[in-house]
């Protein structure tokens, strides 16, 4: 057997441990200083990951107050002004530049999160193992960053180009002509849109689904012309292929291909929906 062979070997028994992982266990199966911190991890599930989380939390403060910074300036400045009028122009004047000051953070916000997404040391990429590990640690962070975005200030901006380009800035492959009317949308950067795919209002878009206690991500694929329904949600390693269309409240489960041109049935619009089809022996939850 030559070297090749052997590294092919090494490599197929190294997949399957891998595969074969006991996502409950409190040990590592890495080594060196790596493998400690991972038993640390799972270990002391809360603790440590409560630790290892602490500078994520340390960086959106940070992210936040930089993007606050121009409206906090114009409160003050206006309430210097404004301090010897009279108190209904006085108040009203301020409570302008409080709104005004709200969308000055909206809009920093949005270019300082992929700033501080961009220098992380590590990037977010498939993944199949236990929520407790060190490879799972790039999936909260890159969340988290997505979240603080999302849920302060993003829906003000969907769908604009504002919100399609705060996407791509957050590693999101996104093609010419896409219309994104949703920021329900996790794992920004597993995710590609081709040309002209238009994403339904409130569809809700994931690159990750739990199977069997695994955390599983996996990319998804929508290509050119597809459409995505209002409401309906799309799970990780799925494909959607060149102008298809996923029906309003559709759910399109893990390890779908939905084939080009297809269209949904009536059964497939029918109330809370599941299709697609999910891997041969797991249970998606």
């Amino acid at each position: 057997m030559d070297k090749s062979d052997n590294k092919k070997s090494t490599q197929t028994v190294n997949k399957k441990s891998k595969m074969h992982e006991d996502v409950y266990g409190t040990t590592s199966n890495l080594k060196g200083i790596a493998g400690l911190a991972e038993t640390l991890l799972r270990k002391f599930r809360t603790g440590a990951f409560l630790a290892a989380l602490l500078p994520v939390y340390m960086i959106g403060i940070l992210a936040m107050g930089i993007a606050a910074t121009p409206g906090v300036f114009c409160f003050h400045l206006i309430a210097e002004i404004t301090r010897n009028w009279l108190p209904l122009f006085h108040y009203l004047a301020m409570g302008i530049t409080l709104v005004a000051g709200y969308f000055m953070y909206g809009l920093s916000i949005i270019f300082i999160v992929p700033f501080f997404n961009f220098i992380m040391p590590f990037r977010l990429k498939p993944f199949r193992g236990s929520y407790f590990s060190l490879s799972s640690v790039p999936w909260y962070i890159h969340n988290a960053l997505l979240y603080i975005v999302r849920f302060t200030f993003l829906n003000f901006v969907t769908p604009t180009p504002l919100n399609t380009l705060f996407y791509r800035m957050m590693g999101m492959k996104i093609g010419k002509g896409v219309h994104i009317n949703t920021s329900n949308i996790s794992d920004a950067c597993l995710i590609e849109l081709s040309d002209h795919v238009t994403i339904g209002g409130s569809a809700h878009i994931i690159a990750h689904y739990a199977a069997k206690g695994y955390l599983v991500l996996a990319p998804v694929k929508i290509k050119k012309g597809a459409t995505v329904g209002l409401k309906a949600t799309v799970m990780g390693d799925v494909e959607i292929g060149e102008g298809a269309t996923i029906g309003p409240h559709e759910v399109i489960l893990p390890k779908s291909r939905i084939p080009a041109g297809r269209k949904p049935t009536k059964e497939q619009l029918s109330p809370n929906p599941a299709n697609g089809k999910a891997g041969d022996s797991e249970m998606v939850t």
